[in-house]
């Protein structure tokens, strides 16, 4: 067994040594969900919504903990890591109030005396999570998954193992008992032998689409349901009508948020044409004020990446997008894992500005020269999870909603999560959702039950 070593990857500090997993300390995760399993499906929902409240509590009490622990580990800007670790709190409360309501028996009218659908358990979920948001895309999954009465095993992203470490803990100080939710440190071997095993029943994994097509392969390869939420290559639609004076903020949050690592974040502006100069003067402008810096000074809006080797592959990516004709507008300097936030001109398909998900601070603005080249050039992606619009017409908006074939189309605002509204890509961005009541359905057992007397 090797350690897997936590470095900061804004000063280089070493944060701590995790052990990797041996092949026994996993038998014992896998064997400890197992046994737990059937005492904690027979609790009631009343019971398990309950201990969601303790969770919520226990996330706001810690939060400038844990978003300490995030600034460390991946470099999110600290302001932002308690945003988070409150959104958290609120997917807690949201199936506090609603999981009893949406895991109810579904009465079904039909020729027998009685007849229903149960959405009953599975049992254990594995759930691999990026590093990108370190606690929300966990308890996103795990809020709901453990409500509806499954255990869960978290595989982790290899450079947050403190963060890991600290869900688990997490859980446990709100009551959860042992063995419900546990985190492994395991190579692609291991994790590989964890989805054969029997015991798991399911599979969700949040991360890129490289990574997606091996493990639901893997899911496939042992009839595991699975729930993959991937990569993104959002498209943000400006029309000649968009009051950028009203929205450019949220147009340069949509980008920038999270160090620009975000899957759901404005990648492509496909601005239409009559409007071009004005938005690129001043989208330029506001992004020139953000502040770059220490990731634990709450003024920070731009960190650094969470490790040089991904801030090294975008790079190269904007590098192949020059030489093929693309232009900088602003920024485009790397110092380590530090990238300078970056607007880039003159990009068109065909290069990886456009076709391809840059996961840092960079933004490709494209022209389009009216509307419904604007929708074209948006739609024409391989990725599909979600696209945003800005215009004051919101009557022909909604009239190309069916044209949008990805997971979310946002009008006047930016793409996001949000506890009551289901969340999930299409094409390469994936498949299965998360959140609202589809999201707590997802890993659960709809049982037909018919009944004559």
């Amino acid at each position: 067994m090797e350690n897997i070593e936590s470095v900061s990857p804004y000063d280089g500090k070493r944060l701590g040594k995790y052990k990797e997993f041996s092949d026994e300390d996993i038998n014992k995760v896998l064997d400890k969900a197992q046994q737990v399993f059937p005492g904690w499906k027979n609790e009631s929902v009343e019971h398990r919504s309950g201990l969601l409240k303790k969770l919520a509590n226990a996330l706001l009490k810690n939060k400038e903990f844990y978003a300490q622990l995030m600034s460390k580990e991946m470099g999110k800007p600290i302001a932002q890591g308690i945003a988070e670790i409150e959104k958290c709190a609120w997917v807690c409360d949201f199936y506090a109030k609603n999981a009893v309501r949406f895991l109810a028996d579904d009465l079904i009218d039909t020729e027998a005396d009685e007849s229903f659908i149960s959405y009953d358990p599975i049992g254990c979920v594995l759930a691999i999570m990026p590093w990108n948001f370190p606690f929300w895309q966990v308890i996103r999954f795990a809020a709901p998954t453990l409500t509806a009465g499954n255990t869960v095993i978290l595989k982790h992203a290899s450079n947050v193992p403190g963060c890991a470490a600290a869900l688990q803990a997490l859980f446990l100080s709100a009551g959860y008992p042992q063995g419900s939710f546990q985190y492994v440190l395991a190579d692609h071997k291991q994790l590989e032998s964890i989805i054969g095993n029997s015991i798991v029943q399911g599979v969700t994994l949040t991360g890129s689409e490289k990574a997606g097509r091996s493990i639901a392969a893997q899911a496939g390869k042992h009839l595991k349901k699975c729930v993959m939420e991937l990569g993104g290559n959002n498209a943000c639609i400006i029309w000649e009508d968009a009051d950028l004076d009203k929205y450019l903020d949220t147009m340069v949050m949509a980008r920038m948020q999270n160090t620009g690592q975000s899957c759901i974040a404005a990648k492509r502006f496909i601005v239409v044409e009559a409007i071009y100069e004005e938005f690129l003067a001043k989208f330029s402008k506001r992004i020139q004020t953000l502040k770059s810096g220490d990731p634990l000074d709450k003024h920070t809006d731009i960190g650094v990446m969470a490790r040089e080797d991904l801030a090294k592959t975008l790079e190269q990516q904007v590098k192949d997008s020059l030489d093929k004709g693309a232009q900088v507008k602003l920024g485009n300097k790397r110092d380590g894992a530090y990238y300078e936030p970056t607007v880039l001109t003159g990009v068109v398909p065909g290069m990886p500005a456009f076709d391809e998900e840059l996961f840092g601070p960079v933004a490709a603005v494209v022209i389009a020269k009216d509307r419904q080249e604007a929708i074209a050039l948006a739609t024409s992606s391989k990725f599909g999870l979600g696209s945003m619009l800005f215009t004051e017409d919101i009557k022909s908006a909604r009239e190309i909603v069916g044209d949008i074939p990805d997971g979310a189309f946002f009008i006047n605002e930016m793409v996001k999560s949000d506890p009551r509204l289901p969340f999930g890509g299409t094409k390469a961005s994936g498949f299965g959702r998360e959140l609202s009541i589809e999201g707590i359905l997802e890993f659960v057992n709809k049982k037909t039950v018919y009944i004559r007397k």
